[in-house]
């Protein structure tokens, strides 16, 4: 009964993302179409992006300044941070034929896949770039001519670009699968820093039961993260098996290589042995059961917890996700990263995203967009793509988020002479900047440039406590086993397919390790069931097309 259930759902689902697609055929193309002028001669862009609670992209600082400067007169249909429904906003949209000029998009909250990219160019829906770049934007030109990388990922088999992702040289993105635990109550405690799987059990067990916190009450949270943003499974999973990293908005990747063979890992022992030990720490109440369930802003407001620091550990990509920086009572300074844990069979991986800002496409013109709407579009994200714009739109006006560097101040890397440096959230202005829309040319070297204090305790060091913490990691991804996913495109005849096949297997691969964490499930009578049903929702297939896929990409190297 439980097999047959999980295909009705899977079945559903297939169903809904073939409507999405479908949908996407509306429209008209928008080259022939009058702009849309303002009053005062400005062009009228309908724009599609995410914004957090304390941006009104209306008003924004740096929309005036973009507006002013490019003749640009932004109409925002906005969504949040979360990406379930973000990503649910963008599909709806599309699939209705009422979907804006251009997708503006952060690809950690949500963006375009490749196969939803070949299939809107395909259709029509999303308009070819590199004429435009060509023509009008020699800075995106010398970005995609300087990093091959960057030009596999945006050049689709067709030859067309028809979408652009972020680029971000992110050197503690580059390995997201952190644990960042309390060390005030580890030295409350007279505990170590774990380096097993068995140590980290201790430690939890003692945050539970030892009040770490002083405040009589049982209220510490061993371990808790938010769905979108959780590295819960990859962390735990690494120390038995590797964990490919995906391509954004926290959902994993399926596959690994092993030689050449592409594979997948979610159907093998050590998988399983990954999935005990995580499920015999939730059993313990080690693990908060809303890691599954709940979003950011519900697991920030329990690390601002105003009564009581309760938070032990959280397996996210950096402490801000579970806490403000620049607390009052300094409780943001209380967490130091975990290094990669050994597990029972000496293992201890990590994983590996390069480029860290994954492939997800986050800037796209539709066929909506008029000749001149497209032309003031691509201007815009041209000079994004230098250092002065970067600066002006990422981090804001000059003297509000970023500084000129003073005598004296050292750039992250030290051996680079500083650029700029930002200033602290906690002095900043809100809403004057666009922060993560604006990461479209985040180089090392650029990002290495910043000026950032020794204090990495400090919020202004914040970026070096990354940098720091980081160096813990590398080194325990298994560059072999890592499958190229950012530069391997499939056939655009196989796209539909690969992404309904991706969606099913992410759904009933998710549904059964939550099932066997949380004890819905019973790992040890219903593992070869899962196993055997991964073929039933096509696994064999997915891995057959991403393996063709994958030897064209070889070929052509």
């Amino acid at each position: 009964m439980r097999m047959r259930s999980t295909r009705k759902k899977v079945a559903a689902l297939t169903v809904a993302t073939a409507m999405v697609v479908a949908g996407c055929s509306s429209g008209t193309n928008g080259e022939g179409a009058e702009p849309e002028l303002t009053a005062d001669g400005k062009i009228v862009i309908d724009t599609f992006s995410p914004a957090d609670p304390d941006t009104n992209l209306d008003t924004n600082t740096v929309t005036k300044f973009v507006s002013d400067k490019f003749k640009i007169q932004f109409r925002w249909q906005t969504t949040t941070y979360d990406a379930g429904p973000a990503r649910e906003k963008r599909q709806v949209a599309l699939a209705s034929g009422d979907y804006p000029d251009m997708f503006f998009l952060i690809p950690w909250v949500d963006s375009f896949s490749q196969a939803e990219v070949l299939k809107l160019g395909q259709q029509g829906v999303a308009v070819p770039l590199e004429t435009l770049i060509k023509e009008h934007a020699p800075n995106i030109q010398k970005a995609l001519d300087s990093i091959p990388a960057l030009k596999e990922m945006a050049t689709a088999p067709d030859g067309h670009i028809y979408a652009l992702p972020q680029w971000a040289d992110c050197y503690h993105c580059t390995y997201p699968d952190k644990l960042w635990i309390n060390t005030a109550w580890l030295k409350k405690l007279n505990l170590e820093m774990p380096k097993t799987t068995e140590d980290l059990r201790t430690v939890l067990k003692a945050f539970k039961t030892q009040d770490p916190n002083g405040n009589g009450e049982a209220d510490e949270i061993p371990m808790t993260t938010a769905v979108a943003n959780s590295t819960l499974l990859p962390y735990l999973m690494s120390a038995f098996a590797y964990s490919p990293v995906g391509t954004n908005n926290g959902v994993r990747g399926l596959l690994v290589l092993n030689g050449d063979k592409v594979d997948t890992p979610v159907d093998k022992d050590a998988w399983r042995e990954g999935l005990t030990y995580i499920a015999s720490l939730y059993k313990d109440g080690l693990i908060d059961p809303a890691s599954f369930t709940q979003n950011a802003d519900a697991l920030q407001a329990i690390g601002d917890n105003p009564k009581a620091v309760t938070i032990g550990s959280s397996p996210v990509l950096h402490p801000g996700i579970f806490g403000h920086l620049g607390a009052e009572d300094g409780r943001d300074k209380q967490y130091d990263a975990v290094p990669p844990l050994t597990g029972p069979g000496g293992k201890s991986y990590t994983g590996l995203q390069y480029p860290s800002s994954g492939n997800g496409f986050a800037f796209m013109l539709t066929n909506k967009a008029g000749k001149e709407a497209q032309l003031a579009a691509i201007k815009m994200l041209d000079y994004i793509y230098t250092d002065e714009g970067q600066l002006q739109t990422w981090a804001g006006p000059e003297g509000v988020g970023w500084k000129k560097p003073e005598s004296g101040d050292i750039a992250l890397d030290e051996n680079a002479t500083p650029m700029y440096k930002t200033v602290p959230g906690a002095e900043k202005p809100k809403n004057t900047s666009w922060d993560a829309l604006a990461q479209y040319n985040n180089t090392l070297a650029f990002r290495n440039a910043q000026v950032v204090p020794k204090d990495v305790y400090s919020e202004a060091g914040y970026e070096r406590r990354l940098f720091e913490a980081t160096k813990l990691y590398e080194g325990h991804e298994d560059k072999a086993q890592v499958f190229p996913t950012t530069s391997v495109w499939t056939d655009p005849a196989n796209a539909a397919e690969l992404a309904t096949l991706k969606t099913n297997l992410d759904s009933y691969v998710t549904q059964y390790q939550l099932g066997f964490i949380t004890g819905s499930k019973n790992i040890d009578t219903e593992w070869d069931a899962f196993v055997q049903g991964l073929d039933g929702v096509g696994m064999k297939r997915y891995l057959e097309l991403n393996q063709q896929a994958y030897d064209k990409y070889k070929a052509g190297k």
